[in-house]
């Protein structure tokens, strides 16, 4: 079972947005929208956050993004009144970039606390590096982005799932910009485009594996 996400707004259409960006990037995760207020106008609505965990909530929990303060409390006091409040975070992350970092953990089969922690660290490529050496051979490998786009969100999204799980310390290097494989935000911020060379270097037991399926991912085009 995967991680739910659930995005509580003041806009209906800032929340349903914002899911539909994640669904490109994490399409396995359940996910809900809270946004606007019960007549349709700008507000939050505890009785339609309260409906969007049932609905986001598969067995492993839910991690919830909101854009305004009285969001918070609108989400918080919706946990709360849950049947087990401790299945349920809500996180204080950037809405957007948050979102994306936690749908893509998701949809890699992490946890709720990892979920969780993949949201707070987003904006901040530097927070997702390994801090834990991890032993093992390091092994490295160059490669020519062929698609059209290169390394931007879909594709970026995709190389980090790629390697997600694997007993492996991998880093995707462009230019003189070294970021982890499992920061999306990072990934994408290398601006790494059609025709561009990246290094790309793993340590720990699947090193190997690592490079061989990032490798098998670029040959695809990124699908």
């Amino acid at each position: 079972m995967t991680v739910g996400l659930v995005i509580v707004s003041h806009s209906a259409r800032l929340a349903e947005g914002v899911l539909e960006l994640v669904a490109q990037m994490a399409p396995d995760v359940p996910m809900a929208a809270a946004g606007g207020a019960a007549d349709g106008g700008l507000g939050t609505d505890y009785d339609a956050v309260s409906a969007a965990l049932r609905q986001a909530d598969r067995g492993s929990g839910v991690v919830v993004l909101y854009d305004l303060g009285s969001a918070e409390m609108t989400a918080e006091l919706a946990v709360e009144s849950m049947a087990r409040p401790d299945t349920a975070s809500v996180v204080d992350a950037p809405l957007v970039e948050g979102a994306v970092a936690a749908g893509v953990a998701a949809q890699g089969g992490a946890d709720r606390e990892a979920v969780r922690a993949a949201a707070m660290a987003a904006g901040r490529p530097e927070a997702s590096a390994q801090t834990t050496p991890v032993v093992g051979e390091e092994r490295e490998t160059e490669i020519v982005l062929t698609n059209e786009i290169g390394l931007h969100a879909r594709p970026a999204a995709l190389l980090a799932r790629s390697v997600a799980g694997l007993d492996a310390d991998v880093t995707v290097t462009f230019g003189d910009q070294s970021v982890a494989s499992d920061s999306v935000l990072g990934l994408m911020a290398l601006g790494a485009r059609a025709g561009d060379r990246i290094r790309v270097s793993a340590r720990g037991a699947q090193a190997a594996e690592a490079l061989r399926r990032i490798e098998d991912l670029a040959q695809r085009g990124f699908e």
